[in-house]
C-alpha cells in the first residue's frame, strides 16, 4: 500500500475511524487491539501519545501560563512532538527520518521570521538569524564530534542523522539553548548508556544460526572526504532541499532518503547495527525536551555558575585539573 490517505490497520488494512483514533481512550477501552480484526496493537502508541500529551502541558505551563510567549510556545510545542517520535524511531530501528530534522529546521525558520517581524531581540544572535546561528552551532558541534571520532579512535562516533538533528534542534532553541541541550544529551547518553551495555552484557546472547551470522555487518569507518562533503551539504541545508528532489539527493548523498524509512515501516527491523552501538538520538531527544520546558531555570542556573566560576575561571580550573588526573593515569 503506497501512501494511504487514512489511518489503517497494519494487521487487516481496515480504516481507521474517530472510535479507533481518541488519544489514549481508544487503545485502553480497546485493550490494545484492533476493534476489527482483533490484532495487537503495540503500546508504543499509547506511550507517544502519553508523554506527548503530557509535554505539551509543561509548554503550555511555561509559555501560557508562567510567560505570555505564544509563538515560542507553539513553536516548542511543535518539535516537542517531533523529539517525542524521534526518542521512539531511532530507539527501535536505529534511524531519525529526514523529513523529521528537515521540519524542525523550517519551524525555527519560521519561528525566526516571526521574532524578526515583531522587532524581538532574540532575532539575530552575532548579527546574523539565531535560527541560522543556532543551526550551524547544532552542526558544527555534533559533525566535530564525529569528525574528532574517526580522526582519534579511527571509528564512526556519530551517525548522520543526529548532526542533521541537532541543526534542527539549534535552529528552533537558538545557540545557547541548543549547547545546554547537548549538554545534557551528553550527561544522559553516559549514564543511561553504561547502564544499556552493562544490561546488554548481561542477557543472554542469542544462538547463532546454523550457517553462521546471519549478516556480515561492515565496521568500517567512513572516509574524511565523505564527512567533508556531507558537512557542506549539511550547511547548505541540501539533505532538506534533497527531499524534494530525491534524484539530487542521491547523487550528493549517495542513499535514498526514502529507503530506510519505507523498510522500516514495513516490517519492525532494524538498521543493520554493531552490537554494542548506541543510538545518540534518544538521548539528544530528551535533551532538547528538558530545554524546551525547563529552558528558563537552566539558562538562570547556568549564568549563576558563570558568574561564581569568576567567568570561566574556575572551570577552566576544574577542566585542567581533570586533563591532569587522566594525564597521568
Amino acid at each position: 500500500m503506497g501512501n494511504p490517505k487514512h489511518s489503517f490497520c497494519p494487521s487487516c488494512k481496515s480504516q481507521l475511524r474517530v472510535p479507533d483514533l481518541i488519544p489514549l481512550l481508544s487503545w485502553l477501552v480497546l485493550r490494545g487491539k484492533c476493534r476489527h480484526c482483533g490484532s495487537k496493537i503495540p503500546s508504543r502508541y499509547f506511550w507517544v501519545e502519553l508523554l506527548t500529551g503530557t509535554l505539551w502541558s509543561g509548554i503550555y505551563y511555561q509559555y501560557f501560563v508562567v510567560g505570555w510567549q505564544p509563538a515560542q510556545g507553539f513553536a516548542y510545542a511543535l518539535i516537542g512532538a517531533c523529539l517525542i517520535a524521534v526518542i521512539f524511531i531511532d530507539w527501535q530501528f536505529y534511524i531519525i527520518p529526514d523529513q523529521i530534522n528537515a521540519f524542525m529546521l523550517l519551524v525555527g525558520i519560521l519561528f525566526n521570521i516571526y521574532l524578526y517581524a515583531s522587532h524581538d531581540a532574540r532575532a539575530l544572535t552575532w548579527g546574523i538569524p539565531s535560527a541560522l546561528a543556532g543551526a550551524l552551532t547544532g552542526v558544527i558541534t555534533l559533525w566535530s564530534i564525529a569528525f574528532l571520532g574517526r580522526i582519534l579512535f579511527r571509528k564512526d562516533a556519530m551517525g548522520h542523522g543526529d548532526i542533521k538533528m541537532a541543526r534542527g534542534v539549534g535552529a528552533v532553541l537558538f545557540p545557547v539553548s541548543a549547547l545546554v541541550s547537548f549538554g545534557l544529551a551528553v550527561i544522559l547518553g553516559a549514564v543511561f548508556g553504561v547502564l544499556q551495555l552493562l544490561l546488554m552484557r548481561s542477557a543472554p546472547r542469542e544462538e547463532e544460526a546454523e550457517d553462521g551470522p546471519e549478516d556480515e555487518f561492515d565496521d568500517s569507518p567512513e572516509s574524511l572526504g565523505s564527512l567533508l562533503k556531507c558537512l557542506i551539504g549539511y550547511v547548505f541545508c541540501l539533505d532538506a532541499i534533497g527531499l524534494f528532489f530525491p534524484k539530487f539527493y542521491i547523487a550528493y548523498f549517495g542513499e535514498n532518503p526514502f529507503e530506510a524509512v519505507a523498510s522500516a515501516d514495513t516490517k519492525d527491523e532494524k538498521l543493520e547495527v554493531g552490537n554494542t552501538t548506541i543510538p545518540f538520538g534518544p538521548y539528544l531527544a530528551l535533551g532538547a525536551i528538558l530545554a524546551t520546558v525547563f529552558g528558563n531555570e537552566l539558562s538562570k542556573y547556568l549564568s549563576n555558575y558563570w558568574h561564581w566560576a569568576g567567568g570561566g575561571t574556575v572551570l577552566l580550573e576544574h577542566v585542567r585539573l581533570i586533563v591532569c588526573l587522566l594525564s597521568r593515569g
